[in-house]
């Protein structure tokens, strides 16, 4: 064998063993990584049980399609919302989709832009959330369960929205106004995408006296306190 053909030996199985080993270190890299997702995962799972009590009310940035105008609407970054609801030790979130439902929190958190969220809670909740408020608001909530997401933001309670949802469980059971109600008109409705979007549902007619809640109302009521921001 010459010296060539040995050192061309060489150098091939010096790759092979890189290769080999390169194999391996990203295997255990892989796993490293995927045992640093699931013990944060474990980390948020564990702080919110901890932290979230049935009331509490939870915001998000929406992926829906109608998720930008409503932001650019609103002036707010965020356009879905719920109530938390405790069932043992599971946690829900009560929402105003297609239809209004139970979701489980996990699932309602990697559903929103960046799986990021806002908890806030009703400021002197331990005094007004007693059990039989609570209670009073599941019954209120169970109205509306199952009911068709209103898509034209109608303020009958035929079909419901995210932000009119949570307000009248509070209004109804506790007689509490979280934000002020406003109407159409009252919005940014300027911007091309809030255009666009209003004309897909209402054409020319546009209701703009319609009675209205948003998301972003709610979220700055000074009856809520900030809970958790992730």
């Amino acid at each position: 064998m010459t010296r060539k053909k040995i050192v061309w030996i060489i150098i091939i199985s010096i790759i092979i063993v890189g290769v080999i080993y390169l194999g391996f270190f990203l295997r255990d890299m892989s796993q490293f990584a995927t045992g640093v997702i699931e013990d944060t995962k474990h980390q948020e799972t564990f702080r919110l049980s901890h932290t979230l009590v049935n009331g509490d009310i939870i915001f998000q940035t929406s992926k829906s399609s109608q998720s930008r105008a409503i932001q650019l609407a609103t002036n707010s970054k965020y356009s879905h919302m719920g109530i938390i609801y405790r069932q043992g030790d599971k946690i829900f979130v009560f929402e105003a989709v297609q239809p209004v439902k139970l979701t489980p929190l996990d699932s309602w958190i990697t559903r929103g832009a960046d799986s990021k969220y806002v908890v806030k809670r009703l400021i002197n909740s331990k005094t007004i959330l007693t059990s039989e408020n609570l209670s009073n608001m599941r019954a209120i909530g169970d109205r509306f369960l199952g009911k068709e997401y209103d898509i034209y933001f109608g303020w009958s309670d035929d079909k419901i929205y995210c932000s009119e949802l949570v307000w009248k469980i509070y209004n109804e059971a506790l007689d509490i106004e979280l934000g002020n109600l406003e109407t159409l008109k009252d919005f940014n409705l300027k911007d091309p995408i809030v255009k666009e979007k209003l004309h897909e549902r209402y054409g020319d007619k546009i209701p703009m006296d319609e009675k209205v809640i948003s998301p972003a109302s709610m979220f700055d009521s000074d009856k809520l306190e900030l809970v958790l921001k992730n």
